[in-house]
């Protein structure tokens, strides 16, 4: 399960582009807190701390307590804008959620036991179709990965949701097909050869 991160941020006194580049000079980033049913509230954060929760690489699918002024509010990270050319973060939207409300969350997949997989060994290929899974969880029970076993999978074999086994209080946010999430694909390599021996033969 994602760890809870926690950040410390002030309200903001004045909004508009030019309050905002005075606090990005001063090393905080402007963001807005929203849902949960209440009125958008514009924060600012330091920027180097959310630059280092960003750095943890489950940012986006990790509960982020915002302390305001000795209050903890609940949220999950929706969009963080980054600078074209410095890729500083320059604007950040947290979603108010309540402990047991349920939330849209983006999760990485990781691929075990490729080593397994005779099709591999053979010379194929791993193609990953989604790095990321779209699911529905509890917000205190989001997943830090989900986990995908290629033990036994040959050349021409696909993975599908349906056969990954997700954590228990989640389940995907697409419902209606089964779809793909990698294939063992046929070496170029080998597509080569054949197609050069093909070339001999009608040759």
């Amino acid at each position: 399960m994602s760890e809870t991160l926690t950040l410390s941020a002030e309200l903001r006194e004045r909004a508009g582009k030019g309050a905002s580049r005075v606090l990005r000079r001063e090393g905080r980033t402007p963001a807005v807190i929203y849902g949960g049913n209440q009125e958008p509230v514009a924060i600012h954060i330091e920027e180097k701390a959310l630059a280092k929760a960003l750095g943890t690489g489950h940012f986006f699918n990790s509960i982020v307590e915002l302390t305001i002024g000795g209050q903890t509010v609940r949220t999950l990270p929706k969009d963080v804008a980054f600078h074209a050319v410095s890729d500083r973060p320059q604007h950040a939207d947290f979603l108010r959620v309540a402990a047991n409300a349920e939330v849209h969350v983006n999760v990485p997949v990781v691929f075990q036991n490729e080593e397994k997989a005779p099709g591999i060994k053979a010379g194929g290929v791993l193609n990953i179709v989604r790095h990321e899974l779209e699911l529905v969880c509890e917000a205190n029970k989001i997943p830090d990965d989900i986990i995908v076993d290629l033990s036994g999978l040959e050349v021409g074999d696909s993975v599908h949701i349906s056969a990954v086994s997700l954590p228990a209080g989640a389940r995907s946010a697409i419902t209606d097909r089964d779809f793909t999430i990698a294939t063992i694909a046929t070496p170029t390599v080998l597509t080569e050869e054949e197609e050069a021996g093909e070339a001999t033969t009608e040759g």
